[in-house]
């Protein structure tokens, strides 16, 4: 029997449906606010717009948009994040074919030097253009952007140490930490040429490099 102060069970599942609701409401209004902005990066080739252009894109209210983000800059934070997630799933899809866990991680290292690397044909101003700032104004903003390729990187190293294939003595998340920040610094480089070869560094060159940092 319920207490005088228990609320019926009729409005409990109500209110829960009512928020339930509202909370589907408010992210279908994020992702229109999110589809709006990326589709005017995609046509500029530039993260350089207003936020009237993603509320006039989206066809909602610029109170709306200020009810979900506090300005322009955590609606490309937003959009960041998305990316980094889904390049982190991505990459597990594709290393999780392999049955050896050298074989994961070498997968995953390599697709991500390639995933980091400039595209000329493809503009990618998130990556080219708001990264880099944001990495020096804003780095622990970056952290919590790249945590889901950080979780993933550190699952194959741990795998790595369970077979017995990692360096003695090494921790597998400050390894995971290290190779994804040399990985990705050495692609967003640029692609510079190599003084000595004047040829573009490979990913096979960069998972050579790290793999003598952390195997065996």
């Amino acid at each position: 029997m319920s207490s005088p102060s228990e609320e019926p069970a009729w409005k409990q599942r109500a209110v829960e449906r009512s928020t339930k609701a509202a909370k589907l409401r408010a992210e279908q209004r994020v992702q229109r606010f999110l589809d709006a902005a990326q589709a005017i990066i995609t046509k500029k080739g530039t993260t350089d717009f207003t936020v009237q252009e993603v509320v006039d894109r989206s066809r909602q209210s610029l109170r709306s948009f200020y009810q979900h983000f506090n300005g322009k800059h955590e609606l490309l934070l937003a959009l960041f994040e998305d990316a980094m997630r889904r390049a982190a799933d991505q990459i597990r899809a594709a290393a999780t074919s392999e049955k050896k866990a050298m074989e994961r991680l070498e997968i995953a290292v390599k697709l991500l030097f390639e995933l980091s690397r400039p595209d000329p044909t493809a503009q990618r101003p998130l990556f080219t253009d708001f990264a880099p700032q944001l990495l020096i104004s804003h780095p622990a903003e970056v952290k919590i952007a790249h945590a889901p390729l950080m979780a993933l990187l550190t699952e194959l190293m741990t795998e790595l140490e369970e077979t017995r294939k990692l360096r003695p003595g090494t921790n597998p998340r400050r390894l995971a930490a290290l190779t994804m920040q040399t990985v990705m610094f050495v692609a967003q480089s640029g692609g510079a040429a190599d003084e000595e070869t004047a040829h573009p560094i490979t990913a096979d060159e960069i998972w050579e490099f790290c793999a003598r940092g952390f195997a065996k």
